[in-house]
């Protein structure tokens, strides 16, 4: 229990959430949860609560900043600097999809909290750090209206993208492999397109048009 012990409550939050991800398989994301996570994880239960005042949606905020942590470790800058842009984001999508795998039934109750009318501002805080922690691994140091609109448009692939593997039965969710690579490919084409139409070499994203390819996406 030592290691644990000399942790703060913020780092907590982050170690213990993937032990309480394997719980909430079971016990949903509950204060269950993280008490039976902190007895599997060697930490003291009370300490444990302490790190989740918000209840759930800590929880699943703490997943995802793990899940932040061992993606920035697995896949550095200079790994991701040697791909395309696009392979770049594939690759990092997916990451998040693989690490969520072994528990995808806490991922489908963690979707379902987050979708609650109380929940949807932290939920669209969550969605844009992902986003944010995807795009500075691919290499994004944009500071004009860029960063936002970029960051708008990985977000809203990663969640139609979370949508369709949390309900994909099919052999090693190749559905949703395919999902990701059209939503990606099809994004790319009407870019590359915009740019010849405009004589443009500078790469541009327009976010009305891009939400317009989600909508009616390229089959």
């Amino acid at each position: 229990m030592t290691a644990m012990a000399e942790l703060t409550l913020d780092e907590l939050r982050i170690a213990l959430a993937p032990e309480i991800a394997r719980a909430a398989v079971f016990d949903g994301w509950s204060n269950r949860a993280v008490h039976n996570a902190a007895i599997a994880a060697g930490a003291d239960p009370d300490v444990a609560l302490l790190a989740y005042p918000g209840g759930a949606m800590d929880m699943i905020d703490g997943w995802a900043g793990a899940i932040d942590a061992a993606m920035a470790c697995d896949l550095p800058v200079p790994t991701l600097a040697t791909m395309p842009i696009r392979e770049r984001i594939r690759r990092l999508v997916q990451y998040r999809l693989d690490a969520a795998l072994p528990e995808e039934e806490a991922l489908r109750r963690a979707l379902a909290i987050m979708a609650m009318p109380q929940n949807a501002a932290r939920a669209a805080e969550l969605g844009w750090r992902s986003a944010d922690s995807m795009w500075r691994l691919a290499g994004d140091t944009a500071t004009d209206y860029n960063h936002y609109t970029k960051r708008a448009m990985l977000g809203s692939i990663y969640a139609a993208t979370l949508a369709v593997f949390v309900s994909d039965e099919s052999e090693r969710k190749a559905d949703t492999r395919a999902f990701l690579e059209r939503r990606i490919e099809g994004v790319m084409r009407f870019e590359k397109a915009k740019a010849r139409l405009l004589g443009s070499n500078r790469e541009g994203f327009s976010l009305p048009r891009f939400l317009g390819r989600l909508r009616y996406p390229v089959r």
